[in-house]
């Protein structure tokens, strides 16, 4: 289509700067080094470079025009459309682009501080079981049709999300489910998306970093709940205070709760270390669930997948597989040990001090021996949780092993520090390997036979954040090897 065409179906007026209303479009792109000829260039605000000083490279690969802010004629020796906000004007630009695919997708947007990753797993099995072909966007990996593929953001910028969605209609999916960041909707990468069900799990601290406080966080999640129409349900969780505010605030609400009194409410609930087992009451009656995931945290999970599916007046049967038929979600309270080990190791995504908490309280009883916790915290963000999660790790652990994270630009030294703070004072011992893969190879080298070895922080993640390097690094490999030699050990012993 034509620029004047992209701009009459996204409802948008073109600046001075040039006669771009013929120009053909190919493509809307706002990384200038995967520019092809024929794209329009959003020169977006990133967060260490403005994408206009990158306009000259986009123009010299091949785009045939500029869509950017404050640009005054003259700039770009080329077609430019000026913009007030370039992030989203590329976010209504891209759907029209794309041909609105949201609109044809029954979409399911989860948002939350923890549990966002195992609910899009559990509603998209729920939804497939109950014969609706659904494809997932989530901080793991983006699934289209056949196709997965690892991510590289928990929620794409929305030229990708757009162009995923589109891939999505086009092999046949009738639905999407995708984890909204608060980043995300900040960032405006979720506008001009049609999401017909929103999910809030909880929020605690986090991000705090670019939010700035808890009040503002809070806001953020809540801009996905504006994107709703009336008529679209929205499953919260109450036992969560922030889920409590926002139920009061939407305008059809379908709640969840262990503890309070909800739409979907726990009667029974039974964790073991064969999973879950749960009888919940619902407007239309009585169900018992089961999941072979693990502890309280994710019995929340499974409730907040079950009322959406609720929401959506899935059938029972359809609720019941699909929980049923997800055994494990990548990372996330990952049992990595087999039988074989005579001690215990999982991985987990656990990187906030509530995540860490109920990881730790989940597992604690799985140990026959010790519990020992190898974790860091990242660089570069909310410092605030560094010696709350050191507190949380010395009150739950037996032993616990401060490693790096992702340290990005900061002296992975100086973030142990930090968690240090929570440990000094308690009774349980910690030592420091700052380099983690010795970390987690000594941990489970030394770790006595029946103790329980959690590594925490990084759960799927396949890369360390060194500086501006993304060095491979994937814990479940780690811990895979360190068991191997564990128990080539033991049998030459």
């Amino acid at each position: 289509m034509t620029i004047g065409q992209l701009c009459e179906r996204s409802g948008l007026g073109l600046a001075t700067g040039g006669d771009v209303s013929d120009t053909v479009v190919t493509g809307v792109v706002y990384d200038s080094r995967v520019v092809k000829t024929g794209d329009l260039f959003v020169a977006v605000q990133g967060e260490h470079f403005d994408g206009a000083a990158f306009a000259d490279d986009a123009l010299a690969r091949g785009a045939v025009a500029v869509v950017a802010q404050d640009v005054q004629p003259g700039t770009f020796d080329a077609p430019w459309i000026q913009v007030d906000d370039a992030r989203a004007t590329m976010a209504v630009l891209a759907a029209a682009f794309h041909g609105n695919p949201s609109h044809e997708l029954l979409v399911v947007g989860t948002t939350g501080t923890n549990g966002k990753t195992t609910t899009t797993y559990l509603i998209e099995a729920i939804l497939e079981a109950a014969g609706i072909a659904c494809g997932r966007i989530s901080s793991v990996s983006y699934r289209v049709g056949q196709d997965e593929r690892s991510a590289e953001h928990t929620t794409p910028e929305s030229p990708d999300l757009q162009a995923m969605m589109r891939k999505m209609v086009d092999t046949g999916c009738r639905a999407c489910v995708v984890e909204v960041s608060s980043h995300a909707l900040d960032l405006r990468r979720a506008d001009a998306i049609r999401f017909g069900v929103a999910v809030f799990t909880n929020l605690t601290s986090d991000h705090l970093d670019f939010h700035g406080d808890m009040s503002r966080y809070f806001a953020a999640k809540c801009q996905l709940f504006d994107m709703l129409a009336d008529t679209s349900p929205a499953v919260i969780n109450i036992d969560d205070q922030y889920g409590r505010e926002l139920s009061a605030a939407v305008t059809r609400p379908v709640t969840y709760a262990i503890d309070a009194v909800a739409d979907v409410q726990t009667e029974r609930l039974d964790l073991s270390v064969g999973g879950i087992e749960l009888d919940v009451r619902m407007p239309r009656g009585s169900l018992r669930l089961r999941s072979a995931l693990l502890g309280r945290i994710n019995a929340y999970n499974v409730l907040a997948a079950a009322a959406t599916g609720v929401a959506l007046s899935l059938s029972s049967r359809a609720i019941e597989q699909g929980l049923a038929a997800v055994e494990r979600v990548p990372g996330r309270m990952e049992v990595v040990s087999s039988a074989a080990d005579d001690v215990s190791a999982l991985v987990d995504f656990a990187h906030t001090d509530d995540a860490l908490r109920g990881l730790l309280e989940t597992v604690r009883p799985l140990a026959r021996g010790r519990l020992i916790t190898v974790f860091g915290c990242g660089g570069d963000r909310d410092t605030t949780k560094r010696s709350l999660m050191g507190t949380v790790a010395g009150r739950l652990s037996d032993l616990v092993v401060l490693t790096s994270d992702n340290p990005r630009s900061e002296d992975p030294a100086a973030i142990v520090s930090d968690i240090e703070l929570g440990l000094t004072g308690g009774d349980t011992p910690w030592s420091t390997v700052l380099d983690r893969e010795e970390a987690v190879t000594r941990a489970i080298r030394e770790a006595r036979p029946g103790d329980l070895v959690v590594v925490a922080g990084k759960g799927h993640e396949r890369y360390q954040l060194v500086g501006m390097r993304a060095l491979p690094f994937e814990d479940s490999a780690v811990v895979r090897a360190a068991l191997k030699c564990r128990r080539s050990r033991s049998q030459v012993g």
